[in-house]
């Protein structure tokens, strides 16, 4: 059953007005609120529920500037050869500081898009910088598919869905 007010159980859908708005900084000393801790809980219950690889506030109709990230041993397949799984990351207010300009386009898929994928150009390496859940500094400094799923989050963050910066397909 869908919740009916933010911050929803479930992924709001491509076409949905919140995901292309830029979302809001979230008051460092808010980071502990029990309003922002809510969001948090339920960032990560969907985000697990979905067996998803990130997911962000606004992806659960909360426009803030939070994202949460998991590549778990469970999501590897044998086609992903040279990919580690990674740990729960989370950031609020994050930024983005780019360390490779060159890019590689993935296959990307989303929760807020069901059943469609495209090749989307990212930067080979980046490192982020933000809040983590309690409000203490982090940063991160990542590459090649953990990297990809880092920018496809901070895209919603800014209003910003992958179909806008996927490659288009040649001409026939």
């Amino acid at each position: 059953m869908k919740s009916s007010s933010p911050p929803y159980q479930h992924v709001c859908q491509v076409g949905d007005p919140g995901l292309c708005l830029k979302a809001s900084p979230v008051d460092p000393v808010e980071i502990c609120s029990p309003q922002v801790q809510k969001v948090i809980r339920t960032l990560i219950k969907v985000m697990r529920k979905l067996d998803c690889m990130g997911l962000s506030a606004p992806q659960i109709g909360v426009p803030l500037q939070v994202t949460a990230l998991e590549f778990t041993e469970c999501m590897l397949h044998a086609s992903l050869k040279g990919l580690a799984p990674f740990p729960l990351k989370f950031f609020v207010n994050l930024s983005v500081r780019i360390l490779d300009s060159r890019t590689a386009a993935f296959v990307e898929g989303c929760e807020s898009i069901s059943g469609f994928s495209a090749c989307v150009p990212r930067y080979h390496s980046v490192e982020i910088s933000g809040l983590k859940e309690r409000g203490e500094s982090v940063s991160w400094q990542t590459s090649g598919w953990p990297a990809c799923i880092i920018q496809h989050e901070i895209d919603y963050l800014n209003g910003v869905l992958y179909i806008d910066k996927m490659d288009s397909p040649p001409p026939p």
